[in-house]
C-alpha cells in the first residue's frame, strides 16, 4: 500500500496547501502532523471541498433510476469507462484512482485531526476537542463507508469474517501498510467510530456542512441498514429523530423550478455530494446533459403527490424524446450542478423507522411513519393515509416509496445490494442500450466493483473477483 498512500497523500497535500498550509505542517517522512490550536482543527475540517464534496459516483451511475437514450450514450461526452460501469461489463475498471483517492484523503486529512486532538489534550476545553475528535471520528467512518459500498462486498452476517474489506487507515503515517482486512473488520470500525462519535459530538451544528450527534446517529441508522441489522438501525434512527424531526412540507416549493430546494435546506442533517462531473448521470439543465428517469419509476407516482413536479420535470422540447423525465429534486439547490446529494437528512430516517418497525412486525408504528412523510409531500387536503394489511404488505409499500422519496441520492446501488440477499426483493437489473440487452442478475459478482487499476498496480491490493 505504500506507493497508494503516497498517491493519496501528494493528492492531499495539494488540497491542502492550497487552502491550510498555516494550519497544519508535514514532515517529510510523512508520519506525523502538527496543529497548533482546536480552531486550527476545525479550521481543517471546514474545508468543504475536501470533506463535502468528491464522494465515489459509480453506484449511482451502476443503479437503475435512471437509463441515457442511445444519441447520449455514443455521444463523446461519455468515456468508455462510464459505458462499461453503465451496461455492468464484467471487466468494468477505472484506469484512474480519482475516486478511491478522494475518500482515503478525507481519512488521512480525519486521522490528522484525531493526532492533532491527542497532541491537544490538557491544552484546550475538553468540550471542545471531545467535539473535534467526534467529528473526525465520524467523517473518517462516513468515507470509509461510501466507499465499502463499492469495493467490498455486500456485509452479509454468513460470509463478512473472510470477505474482503478495504484498507483501514488509522493514523496518517504513510509508512504503515494497512491490508484489505475483512468486511467484517470493515464494519466493525465504521460502526465502533460512528457510536464514540455520537457521544462526543455537539447534539446539532451551526451549518449543515458540520457534522454532530444527530448526524453520527443517522448514519449509524444508514449503516446498521445497509448491514440488515434492522434492531440497531430502528434504535438508530430513533435517536436521530429525537434530534432532528422536521419535514419539508412540498406545497411551500415552486412546483416549476429546476431547483426547487435551497442548499442546507432544514431537513439536511450533514450535507455531501456525490461528483457526477463527465460523468452520464449529470443532471444539467442542457439536453445534453441529461440522465433520463426510469418511465416505471415515474408512472408509480400518484397524481396528487408532489414529488412528481418536485423531483421530476417532462422533457418537452426536442431533442430529447417527448414523455422522458429528468431529475429535479437535488438538495444540492443548484440547476446544473455537476454534484448530486448524497447527505444525511429527516425523510431518509422516517423511511429506515418505518421499515424497521414493519420488520419488527409491527405494522401500525410502520405505517404511522410512512404517512407523517408522505402527507408533507402530497397536495395539500388530497392525502389520504396509506392502509397496509400486514407487516409485509407495509414492509413492501415503504420500500417502494423509499425508491421514490430517495431519487438520485446516492443509496439506491446499497439498497439493491442488501434486498438482493431477500429472494422476495430480489431484482435482474436490464438495460437495452444500441440494440443490446445487458443484465445483472441479483447477487452477481458485478455488484461490488474492480478496484481501480492504478491502485491495483502500484499497491499489488487485492483485485476483487470476476
Amino acid at each position: 500500500m505504500k506507493i497508494n498512500r503516497l498517491i493519496f497523500l501528494l493528492s492531499a497535500l495539494g488540497i491542502l496547501l492550497s487552502s491550510c498550509q498555516k494550519y497544519v505542517d508535514i514532515k517529510k517522512s510523512g508520519a506525523q502532523s502538527f496543529i497548533e490550536s482546536a480552531n486550527d482543527c476545525q479550521l481543517l475540517m471546514d474545508n468543504y471541498e475536501l470533506f463535502n464534496t468528491g464522494y465515489p459516483i459509480d453506484g449511482e451511475v451502476s443503479a437503475d433510476d435512471y437509463y441515457m437514450n442511445d444519441a447520449r450514450f455514443g455521444s463523446d461526452q461519455i468515456s468508455i469507462e462510464d459505458r462499461t460501469i453503465y451496461t455492468w461489463q464484467s471487466g468494468a475498471i477505472r484506469t484512474a484512482a480519482q475516486q478511491w483517492v478522494d475518500i482515503y484523503n478525507k481519512v488521512y486529512h480525519a486521522n490528522l485531526v484525531l493526532e492533532a486532538v491527542q497532541e491537544l489534550n490538557g491544552k484546550e476545553q475538553p468540550a471542545v476537542l471531545n467535539n473535534l475528535k467526534g467529528s473526525a471520528l465520524f467523517l473518517r467512518a462516513y468515507a470509509f463507508w461510501n466507499l465499502a459500498q463499492l469495493y467490498a462486498k455486500t456485509y452479509d452476517a454468513a460470509t463478512a469474517q473472510s470477505d474482503p474489506g478495504i484498507p483501514i487507515d488509522l493514523n496518517s503515517d504513510i509508512n504503515e501498510v494497512p491490508g484489505r482486512g475483512t468486511v467484517q473488520e470493515t464494519y466493525n470500525r465504521i460502526v465502533q467510530d460512528l457510536n464514540e462519535a455520537a457521544g462526543l459530538m455537539n447534539p446539532v451544528s451551526s451549518v449543515a456542512s458540520r457534522p454532530n450527534k444527530a448526524a453520527a446517529q443517522a448514519m449509524l441508522a444508514r449503516v446498521y441498514l445497509s448491514m440488515r441489522d434492522y434492531p440497531n438501525a430502528l434504535s438508530s434512527a430513533n435517536a436521530a429523530l429525537a434530534l432532528r424531526n422536521t419535514l419539508i412540507n412540498f406545497n411551500t416549493l415552486d412546483k416549476g423550478s429546476f431547483a426547487p430546494f435551497r442548499r442546507f435546506n432544514e431537513e439536511v442533517i450533514f450535507h455531501t455530494t456525490l461528483d457526477a462531473k463527465n460523468g452520464s448521470l449529470e443532471p444539467g439543465y442542457g439536453y445534453e446533459d441529461l440522465a433520463l428517469i426510469n418511465p416505471e419509476l415515474v408512472s408509480s407516482y400518484a397524481a396528487d403527490d408532489l414529488r412528481k413536479t418536485i423531483l421530476l420535470k417532462e422533457n418537452t422540447d426536442v431533442p430529447v424524446p417527448a414523455g422522458t423525465y429528468r431529475f429535479t429534486g437535488n438538495y444540492e439547490g443548484a440547476v446544473a450542478s455537476a454534484k448530486l446529494f448524497n447527505g444525511l437528512a429527516v425523510d431518509e430516517l422516517y423511511l429506515i423507522r418505518a421499515e424497521c418497525y414493519a420488520r419488527a412486525g409491527n405494522t401500525g408504528l410502520a405505517m404511522g411513519d410512512l404517512n407523517t412523510l408522505l402527507r408533507s409531500r402530497w397536495l395539500e387536503g388530497s392525502f389520504t393515509a396509506l392502509e397496509a394489511t400486514n407487516p409485509d404488505n407495509a414492509l413492501s409499500i415503504i420500500l417502494a416509496e423509499r425508491r421514490k422519496e430517495l431519487l438520485m441520492r446516492g443509496q439506491r446501488w446499497t439498497d439493491l445490494r442488501r434486498l438482493n440477499k431477500e429472494p422476495r426483493f430480489a431484482k435482474t437489473l436490464s438495460r437495452t442500450v444500441q440494440g443490446i440487452t445487458h443484465t445483472l442478475p441479483a447477487n452477481d459478482l458485478r455488484y461490488t466493483l474492480l478496484i481501480p487499476q492504478e491502485v491495483v498496480m502500484k499497491s499489488k491490493i487485492q483485485q476483487n473477483q470476476r
